[in-house]
């Protein structure tokens, strides 16, 4: 289009009829030229300024998209975020769980031993059966494990600095 504009503007009369403008057209042709292709230069101005409106449109819907993908970005991010700090916390109890199902399953087999213990001994030993149960007792009480622990509460050897 903008070379269609600068043909248009190129028609300069000359001072002489006749003579051709510096644009190849002689100047009393120049004027009837620019009669016929002036209502065509302001309509292609007119659609010029139409293509710059709907350009600008286009780009401020572009930018709205963007802003609207930006901020779903940010949604899902966050919800995955969330997804994967639930996750872990699953995981961790799964963790605790299985830990302390090991130190019971521990404590009874170390109960279940001392039955054993005391079942061979009969009615011979009873005095030895009693002295393993009260060693594995004190063995459990040395290490500050309960034969049954609270529920949810933490098993097995303190950490240095736990009282």
């Amino acid at each position: 289009m903008t070379g269609f504009r600068d043909f248009l503007t190129r028609f300069r009369p000359t001072a002489s009829p006749g003579r051709a403008a510096p644009g190849g057209v002689p100047a009393d042709r120049s004027a009837e030229l620019r009669a016929e292709l002036g209502p065509s230069l302001a309509l292609l101005e007119q659609a010029e300024a139409e293509a710059r409106a709907v350009r600008r449109r286009a780009d401020a819907a572009a930018a709205s998209r963007r802003r609207e993908a930006e901020r779903q970005a940010e949604e899902i991010v966050a919800e995955a975020r969330e997804e994967a700090e639930r996750v872990r916390a699953r995981a961790a109890e799964r963790v605790l769980r299985v830990a302390e199902g090991q130190a019971a399953a521990l404590l009874a087999g170390s109960e279940h031993e001392a039955v054993v213990v005391r079942d061979r001994a009969g009615s011979r030993m009873p005095a030895l059966a009693d002295r393993v149960v009260a060693q594995v007792l004190a063995d459990l009480a040395a290490e500050q494990v309960s034969p049954a622990p609270p529920q949810g509460a933490s098993r097995g050897r303190p950490r240095d600095g736990d009282p």
